[in-house]
């Protein structure tokens, strides 16, 4: 008599093992791991479906829903110049590490993990070129160093930029993305607040406009100085504006918050933003703005 059980088992033995697994090494030489990057497709964050990456950088980073994604300094700098052609300017040295801070870990660690994940030496990136055929100096924040963070390398780079424009006599542009100021540099961090003001003024006193362009996010003691002080204030759609985050609000005032609370379309609607502007249209607003404040004189670069 024959066990059903035993002739059960030998079938389900050789699927675990059978004629896939004679093919399986071809197939694995054939479709490499190599032949796919980790980075072709990009997850929508409000969707969850996935976008070829290609197709997501040739809509400049903005979803098919409309959602402006954050952008490294360069792409930004490529973005806002005509032909994406501009000359980059350096960014001042500074001390690194003055308090020799650590939370756990060395800040100078920090610091060069940071480096290494951004490929930059700080949060601040500077251009000068034509923006939509407007000479103009534009400095750009990047979020994906340490937040954004402002410290000294961020407060020394936006003072020269600001002398960049006076020196050149054009316009200054300033595109803003933090978390707020960097504690591992206590307060010099802190005073980097005061000292772009300070540049700020520069840039007026010499007749020159200072334009600046909100984007996702924008808090803390960015907000609460050079990113406020602007001739005119554009944002990016639904970009976070404020000082402090929602959530820290709600738990203080113990109230819920209106709907849209501190993003680019309420804060136009109350009067904090001069206008909401897509990113695909962001060139040549800005072009427009700054030749009407230069008086319709229009300097090459």
């Amino acid at each position: 008599m024959v066990d059903k059980n035993k002739s059960a088992d030998k079938p389900q033995t050789e699927k675990r093992g059978g004629w896939l697994s004679r093919f399986a090494p071809g197939v694995r030489k054939i479709v490499s791991r190599r032949d796919t990057p980790d980075n072709l497709w990009v997850k929508d964050p409000d969707t969850g479906e996935m976008i070829y990456r290609s197709d997501l950088e040739a809509a400049l980073w903005v979803t098919p829903g409309g959602r402006h994604m954050r952008l490294n300094a360069e792409a930004r700098l490529r973005f806002t110049f005509d032909d994406g052609r501009y000359e980059s300017i350096p960014t001042p040295d500074v001390p690194e590490d003055p308090l020799k801070f650590s939370d756990g870990k060395p800040y100078k660690d920090r610091l060069t993990a940071a480096r290494k994940a951004a490929g930059r030496k700080d949060t601040m990136a500077i251009g000068y070129g034509d923006v939509d055929g407007q000479a103009a100096v534009v400095i750009v924040q990047d979020f994906s160093f340490m937040g954004g963070s402002l410290g000294m390398a961020a407060g020394e780079a936006f003072v020269a930029a600001a002398r960049e424009a006076v020196k050149r006599g054009v316009p200054l542009v300033c595109f803003t993305a933090a978390g707020g100021a960097r504690m591992q540099e206590g307060a010099l961090s802190l005073m980097q607040m005061a000292r772009s003001t300070l540049a700020v003024q520069e840039v007026k006193q010499a007749g020159l406009p200072y334009v600046v362009v909100l984007t996702d996010p924008t808090t803390g003691g960015v907000t609460a100085s050079y990113a406020m002080l602007g001739d005119v204030h554009l944002a990016e759609p639904g970009a976070l504006i404020g000082f402090a985050g929602p959530r820290v609000i709600e738990a203080t005032i113990r109230e819920k918050l209106p709907p849209g609370f501190q993003r680019a379309e309420y804060l136009q609607e109350k009067g904090m933003v001069d206008r909401v502007v897509t990113r695909h249209d962001l060139p040549r607003t800005l072009g427009l703005i700054l030749s009407m404040l230069m008086g319709g004189k229009r300097r090459a670069a």
